[in-house]
């Protein structure tokens, strides 16, 4: 089979990524390895309101299965600060829903779609790709003059194209997560505990949904004494008056990456989402990044295709297009990040005390001014701050 453009995973970066090339009118074939889109996933199902909109992503209703107001952040202590307000607001999202609604959208704008297809290698012949793809009714071989590849924090495609895919040890979290039936929190705000008895260099959360809610916590394991998953069974038997009476109905495990690496596309390559770990370094999401970064690549792909020029020099433009957008602010958010991995519980505490829900929020968005004037009577805090955020 002969295509202009191969997208390799159908999640979310996926699925729009093939949208916009079929839209576009090029010859789309999108392939999951996996026989169900949108199974097995790998985040808390969360997604800002405005993030969606900002990019034109209609969700469908049945997608949504909770609507939220803000965030409560919680001290080791159980001190609150409550964020919330319009650009809080925001869905859990069924993933599982989400994912085949566009892979739809995709396929209703012309693009072709195959499940329990997994793309087994890819070889450089003539300016173009060969990829060999086992299928349910066999292997074929998919003739692509690009290819997309979204396929996930191990992204094969990467590999294949000789781009670094790989990132430090200390840019991954590992973490694990129960969906859970009966959970006892305001279903209207997502929960998120901080603290190094809770979660080494992460945090646990909970995720309301209609009828159940993800649970779950990363860490960094270099400095964790157990794993993901005891720390998330100590976290939730510590907290009874939540969990009392709550069961696992789903779980889910994996590596979350907090950090992203700058090589994104090669001769005929772009990766997008997870394959390229475009996700924000303070919380790990990626929804809302993934799909952004699918619309920008599309837009590159178009104009090199125009161009006849689908080097790796002409593709260029979609890195150069991200750091133009998310480079700064993902650099900033990164120091931040490394300043969080070096408080302790009591600094946790005092964060807790002179922090207000807007000041995190502003601190989300990689604004740090303000932060260091905050800490100027807490001199061991600024010292820390001063090393890690100017």
């Amino acid at each position: 089979m002969k295509v202009d453009c191969l997208v390799v995973g159908a999640g979310p970066a996926g699925s729009v990524a093939a949208k916009e090339m079929a839209r576009r009118g090029f010859k789309t074939l999108l392939v999951e390895k996996k026989q169900e889109i949108g199974i097995f996933k790998r985040c808390a199902e969360g997604v800002t309101k405005h993030g969606l909109e900002k990019l034109g992503i209609k969700v469908n209703e049945k997608s949504i299965a909770n609507r939220i107001r803000g965030a409560i952040l919680y001290s080791p202590s159980g001190k609150y600060v409550v964020m919330e307000g319009n650009d809080m607001e925001g869905y859990i999202l069924e993933r599982k829903i989400f994912e085949k609604y566009l892979a739809s959208e995709a396929i209703k704008n012309g693009a072709m779609c195959m499940v329990k297809a997994q793309v087994m290698e890819m070889k450089r012949e003539h300016g173009l790709w060969k990829a060999g793809i086992r299928t349910i009714d066999g292997e074929i071989e998919v003739i692509a003059k690009i290819v997309i590849g979204a396929d996930g924090v191990e992204s094969k495609v990467g590999r294949w194209a000789g781009l670094n895919s790989i990132n430090k040890l200390t840019d991954y979290h590992s973490c694990f997560q129960y969906e859970m039936a009966n959970v006892k929190v305001d279903e209207k705000y997502i929960h998120l505990f901080f603290g190094n008895d809770v979660a080494p260099c992460g945090y646990a959360w909970i995720f309301p949904k209609e009828f159940s809610a993800n649970v779950g916590l990363g860490i960094l394991e270099k400095k964790a004494k157990m794993k993901a998953i005891d720390y998330l069974k100590k976290f939730i038997g510590e907290h009874k008056d939540i969990f009392e009476k709550a069961h696992p109905v789903e779980m889910n495990a994996g590596g979350v990456p907090v950090a992203h690496f700058t090589d994104m596309v090669s001769d005929g390559v772009m990766l997008v989402g997870d394959a390229a770990q475009l996700v924000n370094p303070i919380h790990g999401g990626g929804i809302v990044r993934a799909i952004h970064s699918s619309i920008i690549a599309s837009e590159v792909a178009e104009k090199a295709f125009n161009r006849n020029d689908l080097s790796k020099e002409m593709l260029k433009e979609y890195e150069k297009r991200w750091d133009e957008e998310y480079g700064e602010k993902t650099e900033k958010l990164m120091k931040l990040r490394y300043f969080l991995e070096k408080l302790e519980d009591k600094d946790f505490e005092t964060l807790a005390d002179i922090l207000q829900g807007e000041d995190i929020f502003q601190l989300t968005q990689a604004k740090m001014s303000f932060f260091l004037k905050k800490l100027v009577k807490k001199p061991s805090l600024l010292l820390l701050a001063k090393k890690y955020l100017m």
